[in-house]
């Protein structure tokens, strides 16, 4: 094959390839300016405060006795847990929930309370459609602490709140444009592959054919420019 030959046509497969991500960039890109990034968030889903005000007159357990029965402690900070002030203590070993009222440590969130939390949370008028309890984070939220409490609400948007087993927080909410835009980004930063090195090697091979696309189009343009300045038939 002669190598004008080649080099065109390694420039037009190149070309395409190249250009497919091109347009993937385009309308990823897109998708990302048109839609607010705090509707993305799911800002909307979830009231400003998430919890309610905290009710400090309820207290009867202070901090330095909650400190000294729990040992080593990382933080220890005071929340409202469907009116109830509860301490939420973090140690080496995870979290725990300690009633402020009792100084008890209260074991885990039964499916009641979830329920109670996701509605005081949530700022549409949807249904709760479905509420498990999840042993393991699924794939869109990966990283945060299991278990936890999924709830699903009612509507086109299928918005989904996640919610702490062991101290109530919320701890992501999610819905389907998010899903979209977590879609489109994968696409636009050419994560492909969760594996690393498969992902070195993908940044590789793009930038591969991208110096070899543009060095067989400067080939062909210097071709072209010969080709001009020597036509057929002319010595």
């Amino acid at each position: 094959m002669r190598p004008a030959v080649l080099a065109r046509k390694t420039h037009k497969w190149l070309a395409l390839l190249i250009g497919i991500q091109a347009l993937v960039w385009a309308a990823s890109g897109l998708y990302m300016v048109a839609v607010p990034i705090g509707i993305i968030h799911g800002d909307h889903l979830v009231h400003a405060h998430g919890d309610a005000a905290l009710p400090l007159d309820q207290v009867r357990i202070g901090i330095a006795e909650v400190r000294r029965s729990h040992g080593e402690v990382r933080s220890i900070r005071l929340k409202s847990l469907l009116g109830t002030p509860y301490y939420v203590v973090e140690k080496a070993g995870g979290a725990v929930l300690v009633d402020a009222v009792t100084g008890r440590e209260r074991t885990g969130l039964d499916e009641a309370t979830a329920r109670a939390l996701a509605r005081q949370y949530y700022t549409g008028e949807g249904e709760i459609v479905s509420l498990r309890l999840l042993e393991e984070a699924p794939q869109e939220i990966q990283g945060r602490p299991a278990p936890l409490w999924q709830a699903r609400f009612a509507g086109w948007n299928d918005p989904t709140l996640y919610i702490s087993h062991t101290t109530g927080d919320l701890l992501a909410r999610r819905h389907e444009l998010w899903r979209v835009f977590d879609f489109l980004w994968m696409l636009h930063i050419m994560d492909y592959e969760t594996r690393e090195d498969v992902n070195n090697t993908l940044l590789r091979v793009a930038t591969l054919s991208a110096v070899v696309g543009t060095g067989s189009g400067l080939w062909l343009l210097f071709h072209s420019f010969r080709r001009r300045q020597h036509p057929a038939g002319r010595r």
